[in-house]
């Protein structure tokens, strides 16, 4: 029994340590933009709710914008804050700043997909730019992911920021996002298919041309979603337009959430859509536990295993730990949740499972004050 235990972990570590390797050269950032490059001009789209803390900053990054020409529309999605006045008061000092306010929240759609759908309708440009508010860019950031877009012959491209985080659960489990694409993602093979399964981006920053926007439908072929990140690009592939990512570490930085609970219903909220799918929850289970868990667990049993059974297991935990120790340098995030990887797994997992069990029992996670789009309005909400 312990000698299956022993190989299946080594061979399930192994496996995401190879495809970090291959995908270091597949992963890079937007080209530096050529001053003779000819660029469309880009609108910048920001879905505001109750983001008074945030949205000042995000502005400001976006009006330091350069080599482009550019408007910013913020949707305030009926927030109880200063986020509207916030903006208005930049939409009196810059032309290219406007004010919007959301239309009421029909039934079935998610706040955010709702949103985003209008300011597709409100903006002027053909490049639309959907940014969440928390995050911050270079000045030539804007002009550099357009040039993605154009140069990839995308139909939807997705900056991947760098990800802040301050609690401890924030340093466990957030730096996963990347960790996750880097280890289990082909990319190589996502560029030459179009199979949806292989679809993936990062719901803060996506660059769409309007013509494709309109072909898939837009927001509104994913209007009950909570995780723009997986859906959005699986929906132009079923229509048949590619996608693709990028590596923005250098030109945007986003903090989440700010406390451990913000974390936990954060990312609960969408995790029937990700790797808390039925099904997929057990095959990601047993990927995750066993590559990354299980090896240090059998450490501790080490006095009734041979000497090659011990070996192949302290490789196993160094082949789970090296690509984490390697994205913390690359993506600059936090030492101190790569040292604690089991860990951070360990909090992932439990989270899926929460969510899973909560859907079970009939009451999905909701977020910002909002019901999840397949419950009623007067469900309680965590």
């Amino acid at each position: 029994m312990i000698t299956a235990l022993v190989l299946v972990a080594f061979a399930l570590a192994l496996f995401p340590a190879l495809q970090y390797l291959r995908n270091l050269s597949e992963f890079r950032p937007p080209q530096p933009i050529d001053n003779a490059l000819s660029l469309p001009a880009v609108s910048v789209l920001i879905p505001a709710r109750n983001e008074e803390a945030s949205i000042g900053n995000a502005v400001e990054s976006i009006l330091a914008s350069r080599h482009v020409e550019f408007e910013i529309v913020v949707l305030d999605d009926h927030s109880t804050d200063r986020t509207a006045e916030i903006v208005r008061e930049f939409a009196a000092n810059y032309s290219n700043v406007r004010l919007e306010i959301a239309p009421p929240l029909p039934a079935g759609w998610c706040g955010k997909q709702h949103a985003c759908f209008a300011l597709s309708k409100l903006a002027r440009h053909d490049v639309l730019m959907f940014l969440d508010a928390d995050v911050r860019l270079t000045p030539d950031a804007v002009a550099r992911m357009a040039a993605f877009l154009i140069a990839s012959k995308a139909g939807l491209v997705s900056g991947f920021p760098r990800q802040e985080t301050g609690t401890i659960l924030e340093k466990l489990v957030i730096p996963l996002i990347q960790w996750l694409l880097m280890c289990y993602l082909p990319m190589a093979r996502m560029r030459s298919s179009l199979q949806p399964g292989l679809g993936t981006g990062c719901g803060q920053w996506f660059a769409t041309t309007r013509e494709a926007y309109e072909k898939v439908g837009g927001h509104e072929a994913i209007k009950s979603s909570l995780h723009d990140g997986i859906k959005l690009p699986r929906a132009y592939r079923a229509a048949g337009l590619m996608t693709d990512i990028c590596d923005v570490t250098d030109l945007a930085t986003c903090r989440m959430y700010r406390s451990a609970g913000q974390v936990w219903f954060g990312l609960a909220k969408n995790a029937r859509e990700g790797l808390g799918a039925p099904v997929l929850i057990v095959v990601w289970t047993v990927l995750l536990f066993v590559g990354h868990v299980l090896p240090f667990v059998l450490l501790s049993f080490a006095k009734w295993m041979e000497i090659w059974q011990i070996a192949l297991v302290l490789i196993a935990a160094g082949l789970s730990l090296a690509p984490r120790i390697a994205a913390a340098f690359r993506f600059r995030q936090s030492p101190f949740g790569a040292a604690l990887h089991p860990l951070g797994i360990l909090s992932l997992l439990g989270i899926q499972w929460y969510a899973a069990v909560r859907h079970s029992l009939g009451k999905p996670v909701g977020w910002k004050g909002r019901a999840h789009p397949n419950l009623s309005s007067n469900e309680a909400i965590p």
